[in-house]
C-alpha cells in the first residue's frame, strides 16, 4: 500500500541545544519513494542510524531563536505479509537470534519482572505463545481506558495497570512487559497511522513469535496493514519522536497518513481468530 505522511513540529529553543529526531520512515523492505526534510531556520544536520535497530536519526545542533519549524513529507509503500497461524514450532530461548534476546529483558518503561505472576497467572495457561498474546492483547484493551493526557512521558507498564488508563505509547509498553513476562520477546514499534483520529503518531507492539515478528495494537484505533514504520526498540526511550538535551520547548506538532491506493483492504485483529500481520 502506498501512503503519504507529513510530520511538521515546531519546538522554541531557549539555549544552545541538541534534538535528536526520528520522524523519517524506516527503509527495509518497506520502500521510500520520495522524501523532503524542510527546517527553518536553516540548519545543519547529520543522518545517523542506531546502533541496535539501523533506525533512522537526524541530529540537529540548534542556536536560539523563537520559532523551529521541522517538515519531513514522504511517499511510502509500507511492507507486510497477512498471514494465519497455524501449526508453528514454539522457539527455545537457547535458540533465539542473539539479536531477539535483548527483547526478553525488562527496560525502563516495561518492568517485566514486576508483572511476571499477573502475567502468568492470567495468560499463561494458554496453549501456545500466539494464544498469550492475543489474549493479553485483548485483556488490555477491555481493562485499560484509553484516555488522552492521562499519563506522561514517565508512565511505565506498572503504573499502567495501576492507574488502568493511558494513551497508545502505554498501551504499548503494558503489552511488551506482559509478553516479556511470560518470556516471549517483545519489542515497541512507532509510525504513521492511516485512519488514527486525531491524527498523531502511533506506538503498537511487535511479539516474536515461532521465529517472526508479529504486530499488535491493544487501541484497535487503527487498522493494522495501514501503518508506516518509523523504529523500533526496547521501548520508547530507543524509539521517541525527538530526543532533547537542552533548553527546548515543545510548541505543537501536525502528523498525517493518507492513502495513495485505491484498493486498501483494512485489516484489524480479532482476539478470536489465529491471523497476524508482520511488517517487513
Amino acid at each position: 500500500m502506498k501512503f503519504k505522511v507529513k510530520a511538521n513540529l515546531k519546538y522554541q529553543i531557549k539555549s544552545e541545544s541538541t534534538i535528536i529526531l526520528s520522524v523519517q520512515a524506516l527503509e527495509t523492505e518497506q520502500k521510500i519513494v520520495s522524501e523532503e526534510l524542510l527546517i527553518s531556520p536553516k540548519t545543519d544536520y547529520k543522518e545517523l542510524l542506531s546502533s541496535a535497530e539501523a533506525n533512522r536519526l537526524i541530529s540537529l545542533a540548534l542556536k536560539p531563536t523563537e520559532n523551529l519549524l521541522i517538515s519531513y513529507s514522504a511517499t511510502v509503500n509500507n511492507a507486510f505479509i497477512i498471514k494465519e497461524i497455524k501449526e508453528f514450532k514454539e522457539v527455545n530461548i537457547a535458540e533465539l537470534p542473539g539479536d531477539v534476546l535483548t527483547y526478553l529483558n525488562p527496560s525502563r518503561y516495561c518492568q517485566s519482572d514486576k508483572l511476571y505472576r499477573l502475567a502468568n497467572n492470567m495468560f499463561g495457561y494458554k496453549k501456545d505463545d500466539f494464544e498469550k498474546v492475543q489474549a493479553l492483547t485483548h485483556w488490555i484493551y477491555l481493562n485499560v481506558r484509553y484516555l488522552s493526557g492521562s499519563t506522561d512521558s514517565q508512565t511505565s507498564a506498572y503504573d499502567t495497570v495501576t492507574e488502568q488508563s493511558g494513551v497508545c505509547r502505554d498501551f504499548a509498553h503494558l503489552g511488551i512487559a506482559l509478553c516479556r513476562a511470560l518470556t516471549i520477546p517483545a519489542r515497541y514499534f512507532t509510525g504513521y497511522a492511516y485512519q488514527l483520529q486525531p491524527q498523531d503518531f502511533h506506538a503498537c507492539f511487535e511479539a516474536y513469535i515461532g521465529g517472526q515478528w508479529l504486530l499488535f495494537d491493544a487501541t484497535r484505533l487503527i487498522p493494522l496493514n495501514g501503518m508506516v514504520k518509523i523504529a523500533v526498540g526496547r521501548d520508547a526511550a530507543d524509539a521517541a519522536v525527538a530526543n532533547i538535551f537542552g533548553d527546548v520547548a515543545f510548541v505543537s506538532s501536525q502528523v498525517s497518513c493518507e492513502l495513495l491506493d485505491h484498493d486498501f483492504k483494512p485489516f484489524h485483529q480479532h482476539h478470536e481468530n489465529r491471523w497476524a500481520i508482520s511488517y517487513l
